[in-house]
């Protein structure tokens, strides 16, 4: 496992960190067992950064994470949580009290004294842009309550007003061969401010594996089934924006470009370490033999020039036209 600076917050992040979404069971059940199968593989590949929310299985994530931290210590480990979409604060009561009082209950659930990383959890842009919560931000940093801070975004707009805030340590954000736009508006401005990128949904919510058919069954409790086209929060979370059976179809062709010797999930991650502004990808996964697959790519060699051009052409031939939400 090779590993990246994360912006100015100093930590040595793993470039394959671990999503940690699905054990909250929001993907369907997971069984405690089989999470925390999850969570020893990503140990013993040497995966230091884990990725929650507050909002995962209702705070189930976070208190396995704990479990398994208390029965495994690792000074190594970075542990990152979110806050901003829980009930009590989504969309429209972000007081610094009630943000103060979610901190407070990752922290009893995590059982640590200060969180390592915190981030905005896609807020409503209007929250965000109006400047209180990243000033609250800075005040819990002062008291102790979180190391570093940063924001997870749905848009690009976001993120780049978010990047030019001084205290910033990292931009969480949807990048991948769905969605390349990334790399040359926010990427420059990210690293001349010394903001890591923490990158979600590289596989587009599982499409670039290029395993699914057009008419795959999600659980009832997936986002896969519940929010494919945008009903219950931003279509773009969902196949990053692509309807689904055209998602399927264009993962298909992406499979005649793979080099030899990987696969398409392989590829698809490798393209975005091979941007210098990516920190880490963030990759859910709900087998310990996919964490193992996922970790392999941080020791694959860079993909070559012809096939990086390739890429970026089939992006802006074949997909960019129908990505639907706000990128």
């Amino acid at each position: 496992m090779q590993y990246r600076n994360l912006g100015k917050s100093g930590f040595k992040v793993s470039e394959i960190g671990v999503g940690c979404w699905q054990l909250g069971g929001d993907f369907g059940a997971m069984q405690a067992e089989r999470a925390e199968a999850v969570l020893k593989q990503a140990d013993a590949c040497s995966i230091n950064f884990w990725d929650t929310a507050d909002v995962y299985g209702a705070g189930l994530s976070e208190q396995r994470i704990a479990s398994h931290c208390t029965n495994y210590p690792c000074k190594q480990r970075i542990i990152a949580t979110k806050v901003g979409r829980d009930s009590r604060l989504y969309p429209d009561n972000y007081s610094k009290a009630a943000i103060k009082a979610n901190i407070e209950a990752s922290l009893q659930r995590l059982k640590l004294e200060s969180l390592p990383l915190i981030q905005l959890h896609c807020l409503p842009e209007p929250v965000l842009k109006a400047g209180d919560v990243l000033a609250y931000m800075e005040d819990f940093q002062q008291q102790g309550l979180i190391q570093h801070f940063g924001v997870s975004v749905e848009t690009l707009d976001e993120a780049l007003f978010a990047v030019k805030h001084p205290k910033l340590s990292s931009i969480q954000t949807i990048f991948n061969l769905f969605r390349q736009d990334h790399s040359s508006e926010l990427f420059p401005e990210a690293q001349a401010n010394n903001v890591g990128i923490i990158v979600r949904l590289p596989l587009a919510s599982g499409v670039l594996a290029g395993k699914m058919k057009k008419d795959q069954v999600f659980s009832e409790q997936d986002h896969r089934n519940y929010n494919k086209d945008g009903e219950f929060f931003s279509v773009g979370e969902t196949f990053s924006g692509v309807p689904f059976e055209l998602a399927v179809e264009l993962a298909e062709e992406l499979k005649l470009l793979v080099p030899e010797g990987m696969s398409p999930a392989q590829m698809a991650m490798r393209w975005i370490l091979d941007h210098a502004a990516v920190s880490s990808v963030i990759t859910g996964a709900s087998t310990a033999e996919q964490v193992k697959e996922n970790a392999s790519v941080s020791a694959l060699k860079p993909l070559d020039k012809a096939l990086h051009q390739k890429l970026s052409d089939f992006y802006f031939d074949k997909v960019k036209q129908h990505i639907r939400g706000v990128m």
